[in-house]
């Protein structure tokens, strides 16, 4: 009974989305799309597509993504938002990280996406535009795959900082006190691995067109690539994301190394109350702030 009630519930929600769809202006971005994916289509083959634009589609997204982060260290203005103001970026650390970023991107990551169109061919993934689900399915499948994501990541993140585990792969990624956004998915291999694994479950339970696979690609590079920027920016259009965590409760990882284990949301560090001392450390900082202000009126 509560199974159908579910199922009832999510059709209706669905119409719900067609009816409201039909009434939005088209989009003028559509044909131009239509376009390029059907020549992608008929000039690559299957093969290509899955691993030469899966490639693609990480790398430009992953260093566009970095751009703003890396902008706003040589912008005054920016300082004001970012969270560890003593403890600026380096030339070195960045550098250090880009090349260790190449090497896992390369020599990690990509032998694993040369597996994407064996993925694709095994559960007949479809390529083409007609079978392409619209914009609210990839956006409901996208919100699927990060609340699995965020599970997964929770509780082997928390695995990897037991002390007897701790310094042999996690500490690579804590090399940084105060991340930036570049340094997202620097880490040891065997974590590119481990908590990489969390990225394709969603991918294996939600999947029915290889759009999927690039839009969760664009979509977890965007959010671990703003907790790690070190900035908490107002207006994110992040932040309207339901529990979202943010810049601010990850930074506080990195800097604290213990607790807010989480990736994206905040529920699971609030259920093992493992957020503690960062409501605690919250709670400081605002009383801090209430005395500035007595003592400068």
């Amino acid at each position: 009974m509560a199974m159908n009630d579910s199922v009832n519930i999510l059709s209706s929600a669905y119409l719900a989305v067609e009816y409201i769809d039909s009434f939005l202006p088209d989009n003028p971005l559509q044909q131009p799309f239509k376009n390029a994916w059907n020549y992608m289509l008929d000039n690559y083959t299957k093969f290509q597509i899955a691993t030469w634009g899966s490639l693609l589609v990480h790398e430009v997204s992953y260093f566009l993504l970095c751009v703003p982060g890396f902008i706003f260290q040589f912008i005054p203005y920016m300082q004001k938002y970012k969270i560890q103001q003593d403890k600026p970026e380096t030339w070195e650390k960045q550098w250090k990280c880009f090349k260790t970023l190449l090497f896992n991107h390369f020599f990690i990551q990509l032998p694993l996406i040369c597996g994407t169109y064996y993925f694709t061919e095994y559960f007949n993934i479809p390529y083409g535009w007609e079978e392409m689900p619209r914009w609210y399915v990839l956006v409901a499948q996208c919100f699927g795959c990060a609340v699995i994501e965020d599970a997964w990541h929770y509780f082997l993140h928390r695995l990897l900082h037991h002390k007897r585990i701790y310094k042999y792969i996690h500490k690579v990624h804590h090399e940084f006190v105060s991340p930036f956004g570049m340094q997202a998915e620097y880490a040891h291999p065997l974590e590119t691995l481990i908590l990489g694994a969390g990225f394709f479950i969603g991918i294996v339970v939600f999947c029915n067109h290889v759009v999927l696979l690039w839009a969760w690609v664009i979509c977890r590079l965007m959010e671990t690539i703003d907790v790690h920027s070190g900035y908490d920016v107002p207006l994110n259009p992040l932040h309207l994301v339901p529990f979202y965590a943010g810049a601010r409760f990850h930074d506080f990882h990195h800097m604290n190394f213990i607790g807010n284990y989480a990736s994206t949301f905040t529920w699971w560090d609030r259920l093992f109350g493992t957020d503690s001392q960062f409501i605690a450390y919250q709670e400081k900082e605002k009383k801090k702030q209430c005395i500035t202000k007595k003592k400068a009126n």
